[in-house]
């Protein structure tokens, strides 16, 4: 039976969060991609909460691309800096660390942030 990228992907993410957990001094940054946006957040693992959200849909971009992906991950910064957090863990999702997801890590970087 052949494997799904979908489940390739899934099976990958779950080895990353076996791994990686956040906690309220150093969230999680999660990483989700659709055909239609890219959303991030920062997760408190230890209390199962969102602090802080962000996405190319909040900021009225109608496609995904490496742009608009990089301004998620400076708006994410932005948000979190007004929160009092400058350090994260990076959970890619269980995507490659390539393209928009790799645009938004380097936007959150030169927003402030440190993983």
């Amino acid at each position: 039976m052949a494997i799904t990228k979908e489940q390739r992907r899934l099976r990958i993410r779950r080895g990353i969060r076996n791994k990686v957990s956040g906690t309220a001094e150093r969230p999680r940054l999660s990483v989700f991609k659709s055909n239609k946006a890219i959303y991030a957040q920062l997760i408190d693992d230890a209390n199962g909460s969102t602090l802080v959200a962000s996405s190319s849909a909040e900021l009225g971009s109608s496609t995904v691309n490496i742009i608009s992906s990089k301004e998620v991950g400076k708006k994410l910064a932005e948000k979190a800096a007004g929160t009092g957090i400058s350090a994260v863990v990076f959970d890619r999702g269980g995507y490659p660390y390539h393209g928009k997801i790799k645009a938004l890590a380097e936007g959150a970087r030169e927003g402030g942030l440190k993983f």
